[in-house]
């Protein structure tokens, strides 16, 4: 057998992953810059250790040539959101996409395994663009809740201790404990509504504030130091109210004063060529 080497194998797996990881990032950022609820919670990936390819290779009787057809997860994502909801949001949103293609969906929410473990699985193809071309490589996105996904690093944990044994007892507590995922699930899915309203409630106040900060900044640099010292003196009493009517008043009487003072700052600029 010939040498095969590992690390030019996975080094476009690992391309795949961070900027799949920047994409999906700047999904969730996207959404909260336009004051919106996000279906991404979280966005985290990795590349499968070799050892572990082995042990899949091992486990499933697969060769060196068939190993990128047939382990689909050589890179893997996972995207944690809120509420079981969420999941078939991000599921959409994937489908729509041009830069990958869904390959096939696993979905073992309503067809549970029976180690208690709930996720949903979509195989995507993504294509990286290396020094040698495109090349394009399979992706498995992991879309799951918060609850689901302590459960699931519990139990891979386990699985790795016990080499794929679990004891009776520790079988029997991990089922009872993905019951009581499935009914936390259960119950946050009754508040979504609340939660999601609140969370987009803070998320336009965080970027009302931020916007009113970059405005007093604009004032000082703007040779009007004294005016944005007194404005920023208003907007810390304003926002000790907690008074969201408030805080978008001043933004907006914030708006134009900061006009008039970038017209005055252009008269003067245009007064002095």
């Amino acid at each position: 057998m010939e040498t095969f080497l590992w690390k030019e194998l996975l080094d476009p797996y690992e391309q795949a992953v961070l900027e799949l990881l920047t994409k999906f990032n700047n999904i969730e950022r996207e959404y909260k810059k336009k004051g919106l609820y996000s279906p991404i919670e979280s966005v985290d990936g990795r590349v499968k250790s070799v050892a572990s390819i082995l042990d899949k290779m091992q486990r499933k009787n697969i060769s060196f040539e068939d190993l990128e057809e047939k382990v689909e997860d050589l890179a893997g994502i996972r995207i944690i959101c809120q509420f079981v909801e969420d999941i078939d949001a991000v599921v959409r949103l994937i489908s729509r996409r041009t830069d990958m293609e869904i390959r096939e969906e696993r979905d073992y929410l309503t067809r549970q395994k029976a180690s208690g473990y709930r996720s949903f699985h979509v195989i995507v193809w993504y294509t990286v663009n290396t020094v040698g071309g495109p090349k394009k490589l399979q992706v498995e996105i992991q879309i799951r809740t918060m609850a689901m996904n302590f459960w699931a690093t519990t139990e891979h944990e386990l699985q790795y201790k016990y080499k794929g044994e679990l004891p009776e007892h520790v079988t029997r507590e991990l089922t009872r404990a993905a019951d009581a995922v499935t009914v936390l699930d259960d119950v946050m899915s009754h508040v979504r509504s609340e939660i999601m309203d609140a969370q987009t409630q803070s998320t336009l106040r965080l970027n009302l504030v931020k916007e009113i900060l970059g405005n007093i900044e604009g004032l000082y640099h703007a040779e009007n130091k004294r005016e944005a010292i007194k404005v920023q003196k208003e907007f810390y009493r304003i926002y000790q109210m907690d008074n969201m009517d408030e805080l978008e008043r001043f933004a907006k009487q914030l708006d134009i004063l900061s006009e008039g003072s970038r017209a005055q700052s252009v008269e003067h600029i245009v007064r002095h060529l």
